[in-house]
């Protein structure tokens, strides 16, 4: 970017976005917007480690003579950003390629995560090979990670061809957008990496807080026991919680029905069904707005797009309430009433992040919300089939 014109890779630079909204450009503000603890740390530890990393090279960027403008935190955000969501994997070198053309490609998520049947499959593996103390589950759950990440992306180096090949799963029709996976993503990993999420993202998941004796129940590492995005427990999380809702002194003589993906029975599973809406109704309670509340922002957030003046702006963002002050607060919006007609860009930035953070906690309670009908649809046909 320093050598401008003079690089021969300057048509390609200045094609480039302008800016990005990866996790680590959100300010404050914008990262308490997630309002879950696990989102904003995540946040907050994109931005801190971006921060770290900038102030490491500093030394470098000064030895090598950069420009004042190029030496800033904005131009390393800038710059690390491009890295994050426009290289390509080459086991060259783990910062990755920048590919013209084989970066225009935009993301499709890579079909529905794992079914049940699929994760019994490598569960009964897992249980079975712990068993034998061959391997632990945790290297069984890596193992089948990794296969399944080659199965689901859409591109890669090919050391034979020396070159970076891209393979279609569908026919394109003329006109159609060409959509590649990248590989399974969580809504929030897009965004870390990436600046944008999904509306649906099959790969996307919720975590749910569990006591360590839950956890403890079975081999299972913690990562796999979440809520699918459609509102239906995992697999894991479904056989640690029927294991840890049966008596110690009975786990081992039925620990394989478990393992196997079977209800141990109608009492135990009303059990799991109960303690996962109480933990999903637990942690919708305790956010500070609901999922309609939210809906009604996002709705004046994008009203602003119509918008070209603060005092626009401004009206309509006393009027909506929730997180409407705090942005307000954040960006100076009032004190620049009375000193600028038109809306900044930089405004304009910063709401859309908002925007992002808005439409991630959405999804987010969707999925609880979604999870707590599946639970109590559940206990209500095993109520009206009885208890035995």
């Amino acid at each position: 970017m320093g050598k401008r014109q003079d690089s021969l890779w300057h048509p390609y630079l200045s094609n480039l976005p302008r800016y990005y909204d990866t996790l680590a450009t959100f300010n404050q503000f914008e990262m308490q917007a997630f309002q879950v603890d696990d989102a904003i740390w995540a946040a907050e530890r994109a931005k801190s480690c971006a921060e770290s990393e900038w102030q490491q090279a500093q030394l470098l960027m000064q030895e090598l003579k950069f420009k004042s403008v190029l030496l800033t935190f904005k131009a390393w955000l800038w710059a690390s950003a491009t890295i994050s969501s426009r290289t390509l994997h080459a086991p060259w070198d783990e910062a990755g390629c920048l590919c013209p053309v084989g970066d225009l490609f935009n993301y499709s998520a890579p079909g529905v995560e794992l079914q049940d049947g699929e994760n019994a499959t490598s569960v009964r593996s897992m249980q079975s090979t712990s068993l034998c103390n061959s391997r632990t589950a945790d290297e069984a759950g890596a193992e089948q990670s990794a296969t399944s990440l080659q199965r689901l992306t859409d591109g890669g180096f090919e050391e034979n061809l020396k070159a970076y090949c891209f393979y279609a799963r569908k026919n394109y029709e003329k006109g159609e957008q060409v959509l590649l996976s990248y590989g399974t993503y969580t809504n929030l990993e897009l965004l870390e990496y990436y600046g944008f999420l999904l509306n649906e993202n099959p790969n996307d998941k919720v975590y749910i807080p569990l006591e360590t004796s839950i956890y403890s129940s079975s081999s299972f590492p913690k990562e796999l026991m979440y809520i699918h995005q459609n509102g239906k427990p995992s697999f894991a999380l479904l056989c640690t919680l029927r294991l840890w809702a049966t008596p110690p002194n009975e786990r081992r003589s039925i620990g394989h029905l478990a393992y196997a993906g079977a209800q141990l029975s109608a009492k135990n599973e009303m059990s799991v069904m109960g303690l996962i809406l109480e933990k999903s109704n637990a942690i919708l309670r305790k956010l500070p707005t609901s999922i309609e509340e939210d809906n009604h922002i996002l709705c004046g957030i994008d009203k602003i797009h119509d918008f070209h003046t603060l005092m626009e702006v401004h009206k309509l963002l006393s009027e909506l309430g929730g997180d409407s002050c705090a942005f307000l607060e954040s960006t100076g919006l009032r004190e620049s009433l009375a000193n600028n007609q038109f809306l900044p860009c930089k405004i304009r930035r910063s709401w859309y992040r908002w925007k992002l953070a808005v439409q991630w906690r959405v999804r987010y309670k969707k999925t609880l919300l979604d999870c707590i009908s599946y639970c109590t649809r559940t206990i209500y046909f095993l109520q009206s089939k009885g208890t035995n």
